[in-house]
């Protein structure tokens, strides 16, 4: 049995009309494969990765065979399978939803390393098949729903990294030591890049590499010294811009532009979860 991608499995797999997939590369992560999607009739055959197999159902039921054991899959369970596991896929029911990604050993080492501090070594391994983690699951959805939209990399970057440190540490038996005491330097050079121009969509990568941090390392800390993860501190920083030009008399869609928010849409919605009320209407009552 050959080992294929996820693009080959399901180019080689017909879908009926009422089923509904999105697949995608991410750049960041190494040509990541990320997948969106909803089966009501179509059957995955017998088949291999030489990748991971992460992600999480978002409804219904999906019934798979891993190594001739049987599984069940719902809402609220995160899956993992590790490279070269024979198994399947079928509908329960219904159907099922769900989203996952297929990391490379390469990217799951990197991850393991920017979160322990040292190369694993040899091949991570998770030690569950599937886990009822309502928690983990819902924020992998929004993690993987963040990589889809393409709008905020810091944003997408911090939950996607967050997510799978807690999933390496929970079923891969990963542990992250204790830190140095140079993270407050580096948190202050990290908040003070992103307050000189927040239009800037900096990357979490290039933010870490700028701070002197790992990644994961770079998150924690910055989450213990400001009590949210460095895209919330963007965020912030550019609904107080907004703030500033709407009383300023420049029209919402010129501040939106002008903040680094993805669109008028973007602003708003992080500006009334702040303030308490849309732009437009803050401008008009100021």
């Amino acid at each position: 049995m050959s080992m294929q991608t996820q693009a080959q499995v399901l180019q080689r797999s017909p879908r009926s009309k009422g089923d509904r997939v999105k697949f995608w590369r991410e750049a960041r992560y190494g040509d990541l494969e990320c997948l969106a999607a909803r089966f009501r009739i179509h059957v995955y055959e017998l088949h291999t990765h030489e990748s991971y197999v992460i992600g999480t159902i978002t409804a219904g039921c999906e019934r798979f065979e891993v190594a001739g054991v049987q599984y069940a899959a719902s809402s609220g369970d995160v899956c993992m399978l590790n490279p070269d596991m024979v198994h399947d896929g079928r509908p329960e029911d219904v159907g099922y939803s769900y989203r996952m990604i297929y990391p490379s050993v390469d990217l799951i080492s990197e991850m393991v390393q920017d979160l322990t501090g040292y190369a694993p070594g040899g091949t991570p391994t998770f030690r569950s098949i599937v886990e009822r983690d309502v928690e983990l699951s819902q924020a992998f959805t929004r993690a993987h729903r963040a990589l889809e939209q393409r709008r905020v990399a810091l944003e997408a970057d911090v939950q996607m990294m967050d997510v799978m440190s807690r999933i390496l540490m929970r079923y891969g038996g990963i542990s992250a030591p204790e830190r140095s005491v140079r993270e407050n330097r580096a948190v202050s050079v990290a908040k003070e890049y992103l307050a000189a121009d927040v239009s800037r969509n900096v990357d979490l990568a290039t933010l870490a590499g700028i701070a002197g941090l790992s990644r994961t390392h770079l998150i924690r800390a910055f989450k213990k010294e400001t009590g949210m993860p460095p895209h919330a501190f963007l965020i912030d920083r550019r609904v107080r811009l907004a703030r500033k030009l709407l009383l300023n008399g420049e029209a919402p869609a010129t501040v939106a532009l002008v903040t680094g928010f993805a669109d008028q849409a973007h602003m708003t919605r992080a500006f009334k979860a702040r303030i308490g009320t849309t732009p437009g209407q803050f401008a008009r009552m100021c």
